[in-house]
């Protein structure tokens, strides 16, 4: 999936470090050109890994401006060939060297140890040399106007594959996820941001720590959308700078899916999954009520007759599925197909913009809830929910 999908996953980071500021085209292009996508196609080497152009992922050059800028945009792609030898053929080819090996020297019944491994290398080698490699694509896009950088996977590997080679490609920057607790800090200020540190329950400001011990956050915010949408709240005002107005209205809500979470009575981890729309979820307030987490959720966010649909990683804050309103480009003999592709992106882009402004203005009411006294009155109201008063 990448940006021109009308359903993406996507993990979103901030970037420290020194920005240029002037030529900036062409400190970009060197760096972009620095770690670019070499092919393997005609070597017999096993991996390849660097920067592509999104519209044309065999071209890795970045020597034009269009080729991976757009208005504030910058644009490009990670790509990752590698050829992999299936382990039944490569242990067959093996065999059959051993084999021919084991003919020339009859008074031998075992191939001797390093033997077997010089004979595995070069069977391998052979073989690399007759097997394409396969391809894989990830976009990524960075707003240079609100320095978000957006890597279209949630993947794990492919975060630290993607964190490396930004590393080393852009010396001196960093990418650093917007994690639940990272989120929660760009959208607050003043006192409230005080309160937000002050109820911050990790001992240091290293990723990993912040993550794992506020996961408070994303567990209180899905019970917190759970509740309130059941119980008829689920109308909220947008509250975040973006496409759309300040005080608009749009509806909000779980549906479809929720994962719980947590100890079971005899110890270990138990995780319970609710599937379907539902109108009372009984089986999610039964495991609640054991105890259990909601750890990730799908969240629909609907205005205008519009709907915006996504499955939240609470640990994290990923967004995986992350549907947006249909993107209908007009067809027509005139537009050139690179006109259409960069309509769509401009247009791609917007909607998924508008989705992230909906669920942060979503997220920012839930802080000043339950950063304030008046989260005392919803914990009353979720107990109340969760005993069927």
């Amino acid at each position: 999936m990448g940006v021109y999908a009308n359903t993406v996953s996507i993990t979103q980071f901030t970037v420290s470090g020194d920005l240029p500021k002037s030529d900036e085209f062409q400190w970009f292009s060197q760096k972009l050109s620095g770690r670019a996508f070499q092919s393997i196609e005609s070597s017999s080497d096993e991996l390849s890994e660097g920067w592509t152009q999104v519209d044309r992922p065999d071209d890795a050059t970045f020597e034009a401006l269009s080729a991976f800028w757009r208005d504030n945009y910058l644009v490009f792609t990670l790509r990752r060939d590698q050829r992999k030898i299936p382990a039944a053929v490569l242990k067959s080819h093996t065999a059959r060297e051993e084999g021919a090996f084991l003919a020339q020297y009859p008074n031998l019944r075992r191939t001797p140890k390093n033997k077997r491994a010089e004979i595995k290398e070069q069977v391998q080698l052979r073989l690399m040399s007759r097997c394409l490699p396969v391809p894989s694509t990830v976009d990524v896009v960075w707003d240079q106007k609100s320095g978000v950088l957006t890597l279209f996977s949630l993947g794990s590997k492919v975060i630290e594959r993607f964190e490396d080679i930004f590393r080393k490609g852009f010396e001196g920057l960093h990418p650093l996820a917007i994690h639940p607790f990272a989120r929660a800090r760009m959208l607050l200020e003043g006192q409230l941001l005080d309160k937000l540190e002050a109820a911050n329950q990790a001992n240091s400001d290293a990723v990993l720590a912040l993550i794992r011990d506020n996961q408070w956050l994303g567990w209180d915010f899905m019970l917190w959308l759970l509740q309130r949408g059941l119980n008829g709240e689920g109308e909220f005002n947008v509250c975040r700078p973006g496409h759309f107005t300040a005080g608009e209205r749009f509806s909000a809500w779980i549906d479809d899916r929720i994962q719980l979470q947590g100890g079971g009575e005899e110890g270990g981890i138990q995780k319970v999954s609710v599937s379907g729309s539902q109108d009372s979820y009984l089986e999610a307030i039964s495991a609640i009520k054991g105890g259990k987490k909601i750890t990730s959720a799908t969240i629909c966010m609907e205005k205008d007759e519009n709907l915006w649909k996504l499955t939240l990683k609470g640990e994290t804050f990923g967004f995986a599925s992350f549907k947006c309103p249909q993107v209908r480009i007009e067809r027509d003999n005139t537009v050139e197909e690179m006109s259409e592709r960069e309509a769509a992106f401009y247009e791609r882009m917007y909607l998924l913009e508008q989705g992230v402004q909906l669920f942060d203005s979503l997220f920012k009411t839930f802080l000043q809830e339950r950063l304030s006294e008046a989260w005392n009155a919803r914990l009353v109201a979720i107990q109340q929910w969760l005993d069927g008063k």
